[in-house]
């Protein structure tokens, strides 16, 4: 009852394949060729680690500073209920 019908001859294959061609000679890409020189790629790694620690030494620092106020604050409140 449920049951898909089929049809009687099935769709034969494509009779064609498509066969990849080969590019044609002496084109280049459009991109020129970028060389990267060993001294380049040292700066930037260099960049990155200072950024790095100099974005570590402010997140510290940032968080100094709110723990001191915290302390600060506790303290001045400890005082004035005296």
């Amino acid at each position: 009852m449920f049951l898909p019908k089929y049809p009687d001859s099935p769709t034969p294959p494509p009779a064609h394949t498509h066969a990849p061609t080969a590019p044609a000679p002496g084109r280049r890409s459009a991109l020129p060729a970028v060389s990267v020189s060993t001294g380049a790629v040292v700066a930037v790694l260099t960049g990155g680690v200072v950024l790095t620690a100099l974005l570590t030494a402010v997140a510290v620092s940032a968080i100094s500073v709110a723990i001191a106020a915290v302390v600060l604050r506790s303290l001045l409140r400890e005082h004035n209920r005296r």
